[in-house]
């Protein structure tokens, strides 16, 4: 608890950006809209209409469109901007509501009397709608706040700091502790903001003016802060950091933490991390610049960047023909294969692999329409899935999506008779499963590859030299140890990444010398 409490005051202060300037660039386009649609009223349909219907895509979907969008755009495509742009539309439909109710409320004998004693539009708005309307709009933003607090901590996968930086690694790596400070540390964040902005909707009504302006001189000096750590954060502050990219599971965060202690040993530069993001994400990323390296699956490059659906084919040709593709067609390196394969595969209890006489894929097909099948977020949209659908002809009683640790205890336990696990996941043995042998070859090789962007390669040769050094040191034994050590016995990736490349130095066979 003590390790994940010395984060707090930096994943707090990364949230309260994201939400504060969230809200005040909503707050901002939902006024502007809603005043405009009072005056012309045609607008108010389809203006409401798109609102809604931004509202009704999934906040993490969104959050994800931004990435690829930006990109296109080359635009900063992860971490805060698509983030902060994703938070503002997300928040703009109940502060635009309320805007447009709130003034179309104000009585007409009101609007009248203003009229007739001079008042110029302007002033009408002014002196007169708004002050009324005001409560009413405050009733949005607040509802707002909170929305925005939540969907806050859904940015960590598109490479954002927040809260959900405790929340996503957590449960990826079963650490509790982690899990609940985040979860507690937003709660109390929407608690206190949405206190501050109903504190500021009673001062209005009850006409305390003295209480509003002391409550916005607490909204106010929220935002300098929030306005000082961002400059600073985005301010140069010395030599340009190596920035490594990971996955939202416990290998990628074992593996970008190997990287970095190697690249800050060697080289002696600064190496920062962007934890938790999505497969296509990251890669999108180091395309656009950024993030500089981190660790791939030739099967992911080959499957879902290259388009391939081949199989069949050894693992040095698809080796060879995703480091020419990389090449050519990003300017991406592939610097070095770590020496193990991380692949997907179909695995069951042992108990009922024994059972049900399981022990190759082609075993479930009289057997598919009676079983229950698990798999990670990305797997039942993968083009593994659709090759093995395809190649063996399964169709399961059900498919059930969960959070790629959950799913190892469910079929453990027994919530699913199948799963789509990793081969080089440590808690295939830790629970006692069986891999069921792909042998109609529908998942395509699995090396795990580091990747340089185009920049590191031109600027930074030393950290190359220093990623190059890694060939070869980690076998699939290995690997699953170092996962289990983390997925089971609760050590820090960190320590587990250090303790490794420390090992490594003392059989000379790491660049540790």
């Amino acid at each position: 608890m003590t390790e994940q409490l010395a984060l707090l005051p930096g994943y707090l202060t990364a949230h309260l950006q994201l939400t504060l300037l969230g809200l005040l660039a909503s707050s901002a386009v939902s006024l502007l809209l809603g005043l405009t649609i009072t005056r012309m009223g045609w607008l108010e349909r389809p203006v409401l209409a798109a609102a809604a219907v931004i509202q009704t895509v999934p906040s993490l979907a969104l959050l994800a469109i931004m990435v690829p969008t930006l990109a296109a755009l080359n635009l900063q495509s992860i971490g805060f901007f698509p983030a902060f742009i994703g938070l503002t539309l997300y928040g703009v439909l109940p502060i635009l509501r309320n805007t447009v109710t709130g003034i179309a409320g104000v009585d007409d004998a009101l609007i009248d009397a203003a009229k007739a004693v001079g008042m110029t539009p302007g002033q009408q708005l002014r002196r007169v709608e708004l002050p009324i309307a005001m409560p009413v709009i405050i009733a949005g933003l607040r509802t707002a706040t909170v929305w925005t607090v939540g969907i806050a901590t859904l940015s960590t996968p598109v490479g954002a700091t927040s809260l959900g930086n405790y929340i996503f690694s957590g449960l990826q790596t079963r650490n509790h502790a982690a899990v609940l400070v985040g979860c507690v540390a937003a709660a109390v964040m929407a608690l206190v903001l949405d206190g501050l902005v109903k504190g500021l909707e009673t001062s209005i009504r009850r006409r305390r003016p003295r209480q509003f302006r002391s409550l916005l001189a607490v909204l106010a000096g929220l935002y300098l802060y929030t306005g000082f750590t961002l400059a600073t954060a985005l301010l140069p502050n010395g030599p340009q950091p190596v920035t490594i990219g990971a996955k939202g599971f416990t290998e990628q965060y074992i593996l970008a933490q190997i990287l970095g202690q190697q690249i800050e040993h060697e080289t002696g530069r600064t190496a920062t991390q962007r934890q938790s993001l999505g497969s296509m994400v990251a890669f999108d990323a180091l395309v656009a610049g950024d993030i500089d390296t981190y660790v791939d699956y030739t099967g992911t490059l080959w499957a879902n960047v290259m388009g391939r659906t081949t199989v069949g084919i050894d693992r040095a040709q698809v080796l060879a023909e995703v480091r020419t593709f990389l090449a050519e067609q990003h300017g991406i390196q592939v610097v070095a294969t770590l020496g193990f394969e991380n692949a997907y595969a179909v695995a069951a209890r042992a108990q009922d692999a024994e059972t049900l006489q399981l022990t190759r894929i082609s075993d479930l097909i009289p057997l598919a329409s009676t079983l229950s099948m698990g798999g990670d977020f990305e797997f039942f949209s993968r083009p593994e899935w659709f090759a093995i659908q395809d190649i063996y002809g399964l169709e399961f009683e059900e498919q059930r999506t969960m959070e790629a640790a959950l799913m190892y205890q469910a079929v453990a336990g027994g919530a699913v008779d199948l799963i789509s696990a990793y081969t080089s996941d440590g808690r295939i043995s830790a629970y006692d499963l069986r891999v069921l042998e792909d042998d109609r070859f529908a998942v395509p090789p699995y090396d795990a590859v580091i990747l340089a962007s185009a920049r590191l390669s031109q600027e930074w040769p030393d950290v190359l030299r220093a990623l190059s050094d890694l060939a070869g040191t980690i076998d699939v034994n290995e690997m699953r140890r170092m996962n289990l050590e983390v997925d089971e016995g609760g050590i820090d990736p960190s320590m587990v990444a250090n303790a490794y490349l420390t090992e490594l130095a003392t059989r000379q066979v790491s660049p540790l010398r």
